[in-house]
Parts: structure tokens; C-alpha cells; sequence
């Protein structure tokens, strides 16, 4: 049973999968913390008054709508994917370069 097992991890690359994971979370933790700590307040400072991206939101009423936690992810999510996308490339071992063919 046991050899059925370590059979079943080898086959099914889950080994590989969470190493993958483990480092795309660290990579993420990364780039949270590059938007939450260096680029959100130069842009805030950049923009004015307040000193921090994430703490700008608009008061209706009794509501509070925090936009700046917003941007902060849409920051976020473009650093990511920008990682993600050139890093497949890399892995690939593809010219960046390359013109596609068709």
C-alpha cells in the first residue's frame, strides 16, 4: 500500500505541484508586500496629501468606500501577472523577442 502510494505522488507530479505552489505563494507574499510598502506610498506621496494608497476612500453617508484597498490589489495583480507571464517565458527557454509564426 505504501509503494502504491509514493507511486501515485511520483506519477501525478503532486511533489513538483507543491513546490510550485509554495514558491508562487512566496512570490506573492513578495509582491504584496513591494505594493503595500514601497510603491503605494511613493504614489501617494506623488499625488499629494495623504501618505498611503490604501488609505484612500470617500465617506457617503454612514459607508465608507476604501477605493485605495482597491487600487492596492489592482496593483497587485498586474505585478503578478506581469511575474507570471515573462517567468513562463523564461521557463520555456523562449525568445522574448521572437516573432510568431502563423
Amino acid at each position: 500500500m505504501l509503494r502504491d502510494f509514493i507511486n501515485f505522488i511520483r506519477t501525478r507530479g503532486i511533489v513538483g505541484f507543491a513546490v510550485g505552489f509554495i514558491i508562487g505563494r512566496a512570490i506573492s507574499d513578495l509582491v504584496g508586500s513591494l505594493v503595500t510598502d514601497i510603491i503605494n506610498p511613493v504614489i501617494g506621496i506623488l499625488l499629494g496629501s495623504f501618505g498611503n494608497l490604501s488609505d484612500l476612500s470617500v465617506h457617503v453617508f454612514s459607508a465608507s468606500i476604501n477605493y485605495g484597498k482597491f487600487l492596492n490589489l489592482v496593483i497587485n495583480f498586474f505585478i503578478l501577472a506581469f511575474i507570471v507571464y515573462f517567468g513562463s517565458k523564461i521557463l520555456r527557454l523562449e525568445r522574448l523577442d521572437k516573432p510568431k509564426s502563423d
